[in-house]
């Protein structure tokens, strides 16, 4: 496979799985919010805490990001992913945010 396209197919599963992973966030966000857990709410929880393992092994890094290194010389946050700059820059942060203040409301609803 020609590199280009081999980065277009990164870009395009890379940005489905973070899709993914943003829909299952603001699930548990929602569910904290809404008091509504479930067994899908559990899930959810373990998916997003798995992913971070995955980071942590990868030194941070998604390992589609290490993938597309190898077909990229961008220097961009975004080069490997359909984000705009600023949100591919700032993900982490942003969507750890969100998934640990919905953790929270979700641990305070089932254990207060």
């Amino acid at each position: 496979m020609r590199k280009e396209n081999m980065l277009l197919a990164i870009r395009i599963s890379h940005t489905l799985i973070w899709l993914f992973f943003v829909i299952i966030i603001f699930y548990v966000l929602y569910s904290g919010i809404t008091n509504t857990i479930n067994v899908l709410t559990w899930i959810c929880i373990g998916l997003v805490i798995g992913e971070g393992i995955v980071l942590l092994i990868f030194k941070m890094y998604c390992p589609l990001t290490i993938l597309a290194r190898k077909h990229s010389d961008s220097k961009k946050d975004n080069f490997d992913i359909f984000l705009p700059n600023w949100l591919a820059k700032y993900n982490k942060v942003i969507f750890t945010t969100l998934f640990i203040i919905g953790l929270g409301l979700v641990l305070i609803r089932i254990l207060f």
